[in-house]
């Protein structure tokens, strides 16, 4: 294990150096890694922002599009020739349709590289010409952002943490009961050992669904091509036991230590290690909704995949001789448009209250960190109605549900995050003065003027954070 992390250690290195020879030398590249916990909205993301730097008349808030700077913006092949390219011509189509549509998931790793064209600014501006900064955007699912934290545990820690987790969730219980007299000294059977793996993930999709955060391993989410392997046919067990070698305890721990050296740790080697600014996409409204536990969850989940990063800065001597590291990290909350202007500013006082714990710790390690609430495609315009002698702050937008029109008011967000954290971080069952609605809208059809881009919140402020300081 120590011989494979130097190893990796080393070959991160080497990778390090090549990269940040060419961009000392040659042109640019900066590497920004797109992802997010489900329904965050990574894919729509990725093509709101493509689009938006194609045609930049809704991006004045990126600093370059404001001083006229960015002087153009074309998609070329991915440099990574085994790597997927993001679907960014489909996924634009299906949001811009005349009966527009969501576009599908994210799955799978992708990456997709668009270049820019910038002109030089400061003293020296008229003696040089524009340059090429290429941007490589990596799309990955946020259920394998979580699975880098195993790499530090032991399939007897991650059963005991996750069994503890679980015990009182509703959607826990079908798997709980199958584990009822299970003893893992038993000799392995391995229809037995599928029926839990299959239990375990059915309580896996079941707790996303219910707005928690933690859903690891996401590969029982997201199986691809490893469906039905034995890397993925594993459970945590209460006592995994330490008896004979062909014990069913002994044989979870095989598959778990196989995930992680097979499945885990290739991705942070060939994909995550080499990624320079990071966005992680929240859907924190939805959460709010789930309740204080689903909050409280997403807060640990939060500090979690920070501690996946390597933050800090990307000093020229550094990187050559460590490899990279994350020196910008996004915390975004989506689906901003779904709530009246007046209510951003505590929906981003709660997303910072979320990442409070993760950003200090990469702010100390020298990495720069941000929350914001954003819309990636903006699907809701506001209006005030008059409701019990007061004007409510609405959305209107058309529902993915029915497809019908409708105004809608989810609750007032408190001013102060404590008064929502501190009953999370409590365990309370629910909220004791307010429940918080939440409504899925269908994007709208749009009508773009030449060079706009589609409309959003914040978007061309993500950007400027993320990428404005090397344009």
């Amino acid at each position: 294990m120590v011989i494979s992390s130097l190893a990796d250690s080393m070959l991160r290195g080497v990778e390090g150096a090549r990269d940040t020879v060419s961009e000392a030398f040659f042109e640019p590249v900066i590497r920004l890694g797109v992802t997010g916990l489900a329904r965050a909205g990574k894919t729509v993301f990725i093509t709101a922002l493509v689009a938006n730097l194609l045609n930049r008349g809704r991006f004045s808030g990126l600093l370059a599009v404001q001083d006229g700077r960015l002087r153009s913006a074309f998609l070329q092949p991915q440099p990574d020739d085994t790597v997927p390219r993001f679907d960014f011509e489909t996924h634009l189509g299906a949001l811009t349709a005349r009966d527009p549509r969501w576009p599908d998931s994210t799955r799978a790793i992708s990456e997709l590289r668009l270049s820019l064209r910038v002109a030089p600014n400061g003293m020296l501006a008229g003696l040089q010409g524009p340059r090429v900064v290429h941007l490589d955007i990596v799309d990955y699912p946020g259920e394998w952002l979580l699975d880098l934290a195993l790499l530090d545990k032991s399939y007897a820690q991650w059963s005991r943490e996750t069994l503890d987790r679980i015990a009182t969730r509703s959607a826990a219980q079908p798997y709980l009961q199958a584990l009822s007299g299970v003893d893992g000294d038993v000799p392995l059977d391995e229809p037995q050992a599928q029926a839990l793996a299959r239990a375990f993930t059915g309580y896996l999709h079941a707790a996303r669904d219910q707005g928690f955060s933690d859903c690891t391993p996401g590969r029982f989410l997201l199986p691809g091509a490893l469906e039905g392997s034995p890397a993925l046919t594993f459970a945590p067990l209460p006592e995994p036991g330490a008896g004979r070698r062909q014990s069913l305890g002994r044989a979870f721990e095989r598959r778990f230590e196989a995930y992680k050296s097979q499945v885990v740790r290739p991705f942070f080697r060939d994909h995550f290690s080499r990624i320079d600014r990071q966005v992680v996409l929240v859907d924190a409204l939805g959460a709010i909704h789930a309740g204080p536990r689903a909050v409280e969850d997403m807060r640990r989940a939060m500090a979690e995949i920070l501690g996946a990063f390597r933050p800090g800065r990307n000093a020229w001597l550094t990187s050559l001789l460590m490899g990279r590291r994350v020196e910008r990290i996004l915390f975004a909350a989506t689906k901003a448009d779904h709530l009246h202007h007046q209510q951003h500013a505590r929906l981003t006082a709660i997303m910072e209250a979320l990442t409070r714990d993760a950003r200090d710790r990469a702010d100390f390690a020298g990495a720069k960190t941000a929350a914001m609430s954003i819309a990636s495609l903006r699907t809701t315009t506001e209006e005030l109605r008059a409701h019990g002698g007061r004007d409510l702050p609405c959305v209107r937008g058309r529902l993915l549900s029915s497809g019908k029109a409708a105004a809608f008011y989810p609750g007032e967000l408190p001013e102060d995050p404590a008064h929502l954290l501190g009953p999370a971080r409590d365990g309370a069952d629910g909220w004791l003065d307010d429940q918080y609605q939440i409504m899925r809208f269908a994007p709208q059809s749009l009508t773009l003027a030449p060079g706009d881009g589609p409309p959003h919140i914040r978007l061309d402020r993500a950007a400027e954070f993320l990428i404005g300081d090397r344009l």
